[in-house]
């Protein structure tokens, strides 16, 4: 008969065999190596997507070259950037794991799943018609793969486990923007309707819906990302910003109402929950000044992207057919004319993770 050694039986011999000086000195430690949470889980889209989208029918992809070129040494995995993604950066942070995978289409060890992964999805929004324009994998549908998640770590872990994994885990929700720069500006679908208050609302309760279906599924610490000056991203410069490519102003206008809104349904949610961690981590301030001041930052170009022209090409448009590639990257805000480089996205993690994350884990 054949005995399996599992990787905690393998620790647990080690530690057994060591002296009991060396195993007090490691029991100091540990608790400031361990990990800050059990998981890290993360709903949304292109922002925290580390390649979802590579195995569904969507054109909204990045797979291939040039995207990727910093990722452990060129690869394209299907993040919208140069390298690593807020979620990644968090994830390291948090003492996890250094890259949080894509849940679909991913062949993932035990190991990996659970401690964490991502659901989000390039072209998402809380606004389902904006998932549905994209072919994007809906926020419903990410809760269903949420539910299957669930299950697959039920199976390694156990049914105790797993529970104090998923009430203990920080779940993280990042959205929002192409609601704003994809559904209610360049089309018809929503204008015809909804004035921009009316669909700040709008998207305020399907945000609402979202977070309190995700609470009775177990989540206590869950930050919900605001949605960022999005008027400010290149693309929407060149779209809306006029001949001098300013920042598009009723974009951001819409965002601010948004994050003003979702940050009074989150108090009302946190009151009909108590016991609940949630948080509106509003990254639109510190955005913001890096795009208006981007070498106080350590950064210089901030109205244009790094790939072709940086004006327009985002996803398919920035490949390495028809498109090249800054000179150097470390200097640009923006990876593409939409996404942030990894630079940047450093930046905004580390404002996160000092002002917000205390308040969840």
């Amino acid at each position: 008969m054949r005995f399996l050694i599992t990787p905690i039986a393998f620790c647990i011999v080690i530690i057994s065999n060591l002296s009991k000086v060396e195993r007090q000195a490691l029991a100091q430690d540990s608790p400031a190596t361990a990990p800050k949470v059990p998981a890290l889980i993360v709903f949304g889209d292109s922002i925290m997507d580390p390649g979802n989208n590579n195995d569904i029918n969507t054109i909204v992809k990045c797979n291939f070259p040039p995207y990727g070129i910093d990722f452990n040494g060129g690869k394209p995995t299907g993040r919208f950037s140069n390298g690593k993604i807020p979620s990644d950066l968090l994830a390291s942070k948090l003492g996890l794991k250094e890259d949080l995978p894509a849940y679909v289409g991913a062949n993932l060890a035990p190991e990996d799943l659970i401690t964490g992964v991502s659901f989000a999805s390039g072209g998402a929004g809380y606004d389902p018609l904006t998932s549905k324009v994209a072919s994007a994998i809906s926020l419903d549908q990410q809760l269903e793969l949420f539910k299957a998640y669930k299950e697959k770590v039920r199976a390694i872990t156990g049914e105790d486990r797993a529970a104090t994994v998923f009430s203990e885990s920080l779940y993280i929700v990042c959205i929002g923007s192409d609601d704003v720069a994809n559904t209610y500006f360049p089309t018809p679908l929503r204008k015809r309707t909804y004035d921009v208050p009316s669909y700040a609302n709008l998207l305020v309760g399907f945000a609402s819906e979202f977070v309190q279906k995700l609470i009775k599924m177990g989540a206590k610490k869950i930050g919900v990302v605001g949605i960022p000056p999005i008027g400010c991203v290149p693309s929407q410069r060149t779209l809306g910003g006029g001949i001098f490519r300013a920042c598009a102003t009723p974009q951001n206008q819409l965002a601010t109402l948004f994050n003003s809104r979702v940050s009074t349904e989150i108090q009302r949610i946190k009151t009909k929950f108590p016991g609940t961690r949630l948080v509106l981590a509003d990254i639109y301030g510190i955005l913001y000044d890096i795009i208006q001041r981007p070498k106080n930052y350590g950064l210089e170009i901030s109205a244009k992207g790094c790939c072709g022209t940086g004006k327009l090409e985002v996803s398919v448009l920035c490949n390495s057919l028809t498109s090249s590639v800054c000179s150097n990257v470390s200097k640009y805000v923006f990876w593409d004319s939409y996404h942030p480089t990894e630079k940047t996205y450093k930046v905004l993690v580390d404002f996160l993770y000092e002002k917000y994350i205390p308040q969840l884990i």
